[in-house]
């Protein structure tokens, strides 16, 4: 029986109904979303130490939170000053761990660790407090009163006339440092003042990085005044920001171009503004379901997932699409979606299945997009099924009866479709991917996310000035507890200082440089001397000095008190102002401690290599770039295995959807073929295949499938044929549009998924037409 129409009130409530839901959905995603950009996000799960240091740093570490500053554009005096006056507003913002320009940070260290300036400094190691040692400092701090430093000298002198907390300050400076004008570091041609500032955020934190590049930009102003001194900014943080805003800025312009793009084909292909407007209800019910479905098992997304997931919901479209083609004046809507559905739905569920896989892959990132891309598409189909078909008119646009369409299907009707056309371009797929030059695949996991030229370039010789950490490189010590690995720093200390001397590296930064253990503490305590000891020691070592007798009364009171404090332990020294840099070198574990000692100016890495490969060696060498290597190896293994689960899921859906062998063949061919072609083209094209082709491949294989469906379901009568035809071209179309921006996108990540779907909308719909239904069986229909 035909469906009795649906009024127009009843339509009315529907969509006030169908409103009000969206709105809801809104306001939930809108409060409950939280947006990510942390790319381990889309790591899997670490199997090695190694693994598991590396994501760590990539998001945490010291080296990510590292932002280098150039001052240019005025007098080498005038920049030093701005240096000068720029650098105690940095230190007072609690959105930095320190700032540094060449100038001691005396201050910082007198006020919190003076009183173990005694157990922290090395002197004792060498040397004792007697008469002579004493009488030689005072002699000295008698000159150095004569000198320009005797203004931040004098308040020190009464109780640390030997300069201890002057020596901690120089021994925890950067490990290599560059040039020196007017006491601030500058880079060697004398043009540019430079400045080092840790942030206490991550380096995928968009949102702080960029508050505190804000804030640096802001106290440059004020230190700069009128000058025409300008500010370079660099480091992780700035790439983190800047792609941020590039990926913001693009996504914006993609969306509001395939928007208007998407109404203008519309509009074209049905000639009704209400149908825009219905069409856009499905997609935008998924999108917001699958946006729910985020927020409420995961509490947030990536951005990544996001910006490919709303490509992927995007595919929704098709289904409204297909109903809007296929309408009719004789069937109401909802009998056309009813005769639809068993093609539609089998499309809907093989892609979903594939997505399915995703979520086994045991990746944050993959799994969110699973649970994005199932819970919009089955949304979007359902709400296309069973509510968009109770809204729409009796008196529906039929694109049977379009004039250029019948020309259109008798043309492509008349095709050749040779039997050998499918293995032919199988075979020439495997040849020109086997005969491509480069790497098959991409290993580098920067190039995921990888900064512009001009900032890397920037980059590089910032760091060369600054003569910041190597960021390949590390040693790293494990210990049971913090105090193992501190003695085990001590214990590698002095092999560095050889290779240092040897040429083969320009620095290096020990975590036992910031804190000695317990055991190191102890022997310089029991060094230092009774008070009676050391009050006639000063007493003698002060004759012919120019200073009064009690001079020095605070200094004794000091090594009085510092021969009974406790050893400073990481726990108290964490808790200091200072405590965050010993934290990016002294690292809790599950059950255990390390320690990571960073490399400055790597010459010889077979001698770092020959150091970590001693029986005896306290510490291993762990090289990031191949580290990081091995993760996407093992993460591409991992997603490879998913897709061939998926894979075989996919042929048993067909099968059961389709039931003959003949016809499941007809459509897994043309899918099965373009996604050789898709391999082939980027492999002719120099294109190294990465995480994201892999996605974008599966996603291309759901467009083949789905066209592939339709052509195979069509009915023989020629009107249908043609509905099928013109549903086919509209969805192509606006698939096309979506991915083609995406692939002139600048960002990597983008361009491998724009590129790869756009590849794959063409081969799929080619492949699809001819390989899916016989030449005689549409020629001879009708």
């Amino acid at each position: 029986m035909p469906a009795r129409p649906v009024s127009a009130c009843a339509r009315f409530a529907l969509l006030a109904a169908w409103l009000a839901l969206l709105a809801g959905l809104l306001a939930y995603v809108l409060g409950a979303l939280k947006v990510s950009t942390d790319l381990r996000s889309f790591m899997p799960p670490p199997r090695t130490p190694e693994q598991r240091l590396l994501l760590d740093e990539i998001g945490e570490g010291p080296g990510s939170r590292l932002l280098l500053l150039a001052l240019t554009g005025d007098e080498p005096d005038t920049l030093a000053e701005i240096s000068k006056s720029l650098l105690p507003r940095i230190r007072a913002d609690r959105r930095f761990v320190r700032a540094l320009n060449g100038e001691e940070e005396i201050g910082a260290l007198a006020a919190d660790l003076l009183p173990y300036r005694y157990l922290l400094s090395p002197t004792l190691d060498s040397a004792q407090f007697d008469a002579r040692t004493l009488h030689s400092e005072l002699q000295q701090r008698v000159e150095d009163l004569g000198s320009p430093a005797a203004a931040w000298l004098k308040p020190l002198l009464a109780a640390d006339p030997t300069l201890e907390t002057l020596k901690l300050a120089e021994a925890w400076a950067p490990p290599g440092e560059p040039e020196r004008y007017a006491d601030v570091w500058f880079t060697r041609d004398g043009k540019q003042a430079l400045l080092l500032a840790e942030t206490v955020a991550g380096g995928f934190d968009p949102a702080a990085q960029r508050a505190a590049q804000d804030a640096l930009a802001g106290y440059f102003r004020e230190a700069a005044g009128d000058s025409k001194a300008q500010l370079v900014l660099s480091g992780p943080g700035v790439f983190t920001v800047r792609i941020n805003e590039t990926t913001s800025d693009e996504a914006n312009f993609i969306g509001m171009f395939d928007t208007l793009g998407f109404v203008t084909l519309l509009l074209l292909a049905y000639r009704r503004l209400t149908t825009v407007f219905a069409g856009a209800l499905p997609l935008l019910t998924g999108g917001l379901a699958g946006m729910a479905a985020l927020a409420l098992f995961f509490g947030g997304a990536h951005g990544i997932t996001l910006a490919f997931g709303f490509t992927l919901i995007g595919v929704a479209q098709d289904y409204p699409i297909h109903l809007f083609s296929h309408l009719r004046r004789e069937q109401s809507p909802a009998e056309v979606a009813h005769h639809l559905w068993p093609t539609l739905v089998t499309g809907v569920a093989s892609t979903c299945i594939a997505y399915l896989a995703f979520f086994a892959s045991g990746v944050d990132g993959l799994e969110q997009l699973a649970v994005f891309t199932i819970v919009g598409l089955a949304t979007a189909a359902l709400t296309t099924r069973f509510g968009l078909v109770h809204l729409l008119g009796r008196e529906p646009y039929d694109a049977a009866q379009s004039n250029w369409l019948a020309a259109l299907w008798r043309r492509l009707a008349a095709l050749p479709r040779p039997r050998w056309l499918a293995p032919l371009l199988a075979l020439g797929s495997v040849v020109a991917m086997l005969l491509s030059p480069g790497a098959f695949w991409e290993n580098n996991l920067a190039a995921l996310t990888p900064a512009p030229p001009d900032l890397i370039a920037q980059d590089a010789r910032l760091r060369q000035e600054l003569g910041a950490p190597d960021v390949r490189h590390l040693l790293v010590i494990e210990g049971s507890d913090a105090d193992a690995v501190l003695a085990a720093s001590e214990k590698l200390e002095p092999r560095l200082a050889q290779l240092q001397r040897d040429g083969a590296i320009a620095g290096y930064e020990l975590p036992s440089r910031y804190l000695p253990s317990v055991a190191t503490q102890r022997a310089r305590q029991a060094r230092l001397p009774e008070p009676a000891a050391l009050h006639v020691a000063l007493q003698r070592a002060q004759q012919d000095l120019p200073f009064k007798p009690d001079s020095f009364d605070p200094f004794l009171r000091d090594i009085t008190a510092a021969r009974s404090l406790p050893p400073l332990t990481a726990d108290r020294f964490f808790a200091s102002p200072l405590g965050l840099r010993l934290k990016a070198q002294l690292q809790p574990r599950e059950g255990h401690w390390i320690g990571l000692v960073s490399l400055v100016g790597v010459a010889d890495t077979s001698a770092l290599i020959a150091l970590a490969a001693q029986p005896d060696a306290p510490a291993r060498l762990l090289d990031l770039k191949h580290a990081s290597e091995s993760l996407v190896a093992a993460y591409r293994t991992r997603v490879l295995y998913s897709l061939a689960v998926a894979a075989v899921l996919l042929v048993v859906v067909v099968g059961i959807a389709l039931r003959r062998r003949s016809r499941v063949l007809r459509v897994l061919l043309p899918m099965a073929v373009t996604t050789l072609l898709i391999l082939a083209a980027l492999r002719l094209g120099g294109v190294s295949l990465s995480l994201f082709h892999l996605i974008a491949l599966v996603l291309a294989a759901g467009l083949g499938l789905d066209y592939a469906l339709f052509f195979e379901h069509v009915e023989d009568n020629e009107l249908d044929q043609r509905r099928t035809l013109h549903a086919i071209l509209v969805c192509s179309a606006s698939t096309f549009l979506v991915f083609l921006l995406l692939a002139l996108s600048s960002l990597p990540v983008l361009r491998a998924i724009g590129t790869t779907v756009t590849l794959g909308v063409i081969f799929n719909f080619v492949l699809a037409l001819l390989l899916t239904r016989p030449r005689q069986e549409i020629a001879d229909a009708g």
